[in-house]
C-alpha cells in the first residue's frame, strides 16, 4: 500500500523535482521529559513507519525515480534504555524502500544534488515539494516549514510548492486495506460500548464508567483515537465536554463520543443511552428525532453528493422533527439545539484530510453525527456512525453497534448490578 501511495504522489510531481517528508519529533514537556510522539500522518501514509526523526526523499527525473529514507543510526547505549529502535532492515520491510541512509547524510546529499547536476541522474533539480500545512495552534514551526525556509534562502531559484492538498485528496480515498483497518477499529469500539452499557449505574462517576472503556482498549492493545467524551445529563449539551467527573444520576442519559486507533486508522462513534437502562417518554421522543436524522442522512450518501447538500438534509430532518413535537416553530430556532456540522472525513486522523468543496467520492469514509442539545431539559443526544461511500450505496461500518431504542433497552436489561 505504501509503495502505491508514493507512486501516486510521484505522478503529481514535475520532472527534475524532489519531495521531502519528515516524521517529526516529540515536543518537549519538561526537563528531560517529552510529550508522546505522534508521527506526521502524511509521512506515515507514505512509509508505514512510526519513528521519530526519519526523513523520506522522493526524486523524479525524466523517467527516473528514486526513494530514500534517512534514519538515525542505532545507538547501542540508548538501546539499553529505550530499546533498539528502527533498523534499516525493519524500515525496508515496513516501507518497501531499499535505499536507507544515515540521518546525518541528509543535508550533504541535498546540497550535492542541488549544486552538482552530475551528482544525480535527475539533472538539475528545479522543484521542491514539502508539506507546509500548519495545524499547530501555537504556530510552532514544523520541520517541513523550517526546511522550506532554509532552502528558499540558500537556493532562491528553487521553486517550492506545498504538496499538502495533493496528499489530502489522495488520503481521502481509501484503499481496501485501509477500510479493513477502520472496520477493525469500529469492531473493537462496538465491544467497548457494549461494556459501557452493561456497567452503567446511578451513583458512579463518569470517569468510572469510562474506565470500563479504557480497560477494553488496553486489553486489546489499542489506544483511543481522541479524548473520550463521557457526558451525562446536562453535560451532554456541551459538545466537547471532557471533564468526565460528574455523578451519573438515575433518569439521566449519558452520551459517549469515543474512538479507537487500529494500525493508525480511526473509528469515531457516538452513542447515547439511559443510565438506568430505560428511556423516559420525553427522552425517547427526542432520541427518535436524532435517530431518524442519522438513518436518513446515511441513506443519501453517494458519490457526487456535496457536503452542503449533506448538511442541509440532516439539518432539515432535525428541524422537521422538532417542529413535529412543538419544540420549535421557525427554522432558525434549530440553532439553539443543534450547533455543529453533520459529519467529517475519517481516516488516519479523526478529522481527516479532504476537500469539503468537492463532491463526495467513492471509497471516502465520513461520519454521520446529528445531535440535539436541550439544556433546559438536561437532554443531550448524538448518534454517530462511520460510513463508507460507494457507487452501490452507503456501507455503515458501525451498523453492528446498537442504536434503536428497543435494542438498547433490551440489551441493558443484562447490565450488572
Amino acid at each position: 500500500m505504501y509503495q502505491i501511495n508514493r507512486q501516486r504522489v510521484i505522478e503529481q510531481m514535475n520532472d527534475h523535482s524532489f519531495a521531502v517528508f519528515f516524521s517529526g519529533i516529540a515536543p518537549q514537556k519538561s526537563a528531560d521529559q517529552t510529550y508522546p510522539f505522534e508521527v506526521n500522518r502524511n509521512f506515515y501514509y507514505l512509509t508505514g513507519i512510526n519513528q521519530e526523526n526519519v526523513i523520506l526523499v522522493l526524486l523524479k527525473g525524466e523517467g527516473n525515480v528514486q526513494e530514500i529514507l534517512f534514519l538515525e543510526p542505532i545507538d547501542p547505549v540508548q538501546a539499553l534504555w529505550v530499546g533498539e529502535g528502527l533498523t534499516k532492515e525493519k524500515a525496508t520491510n515496513l516501507s518497501g524502500i531499499k535505499t536507507i541512509l544515515d540521518r546525518n547524510q541528509f543535508d550533504g546529499m541535498i546540497s550535492r544534488y542541488l549544486t552538482d547536476s552530475r551528482a544525480a541522474i535527475f539533472g538539475e533539480l528545479k522543484y521542491l515539494y514539502v508539506d507546509l500545512e500548519r495545524r499547530d495552534l501555537n504556530q510552532l514551526p514544523s520541520p517541513s516549514n523550517q526546511f522550506a525556509g532554509r532552502m528558499q534562502k540558500q537556493y532562491p531559484n528553487l521553486i517550492i510548492s506545498n504538496i499538502h492538498l495533493v496528499l489530502s485528496r489522495l488520503r481521502s480515498v481509501k484503499h481496501a486495506i485501509e477500510i479493513k483497518h477502520m472496520q477493525e477499529a469500529v469492531d473493537i469500539t462496538k465491544d467497548a460500548i457494549e461494556s459501557l452499557m452493561l456497567n452503567a449505574k446511578a451513583g458512579m462517576k463518569e470517569y468510572q464508567l469510562e474506565a470500563h472503556y479504557n480497560f477494553h482498549l488496553n486489553y486489546h492493545g489499542v489506544k483511543p483515537s481522541f479524548t473520550t467524551i463521557a457526558a451525562s445529563g446536562k453535560n451532554a449539551t456541551v459538545l466537547h465536554y471532557e471533564h468526565n467527573n460528574d455523578t451519573l444520576k438515575d433518569g439521566d442519559l449519558i452520551l459517549f463520543d469515543l474512538g479507537v486507533y487500529k494500525d493508525f486508522y480511526c473509528s469515531d462513534i457516538s452513542r447515547t443511552f439511559p443510565v438506568n437502562g430505560k428511556f423516559t417518554k420525553r427522552q425517547r421522543e427526542i432520541y427518535e428525532i436524532v435517530l431518524e436524522a442519522n438513518k436518513k442522512s446515511i441513506e443519501i450518501l453517494k458519490p457526487g453528493l456535496t457536503n452542503k447538500e449533506f448538511n442541509d438534509f440532516g439539518r432539515r430532518c432535525l428541524i422537521d422533527g422538532l417542529k413535529r413535537i412543538g419544540k420549535i416553530k421557525e427554522d432558525q430556532e434549530i440553532n439553539q439545539y443543534y450547533y455543529h456540522s453533520l459529519g467529517h472525513f475519517l481516516g488516519i486522523d479523526v478529522h481527516d484530510v479532504g476537500d469539503y468543496s468537492r463532491p463526495f467520492e467513492e471509497n471516502q469514509v465520513v461520519t454521520v453525527e446529528p445531535g440535539l442539545y436541550i439544556a433546559d431539559e438536561n437532554i443531550g443526544i448524538r448518534i454517530e456512525d462511520n460510513i463508507l461511500i460507494t457507487q452501490n450505496g452507503p456501507v455503515n461500518l458501525s451498523k453492528a453497534i446498537i442504536k434503536e431504542v428497543d435494542d438498547i433497552e433490551a440489551f441493558m436489561k443484562n447490565r450488572k448490578n
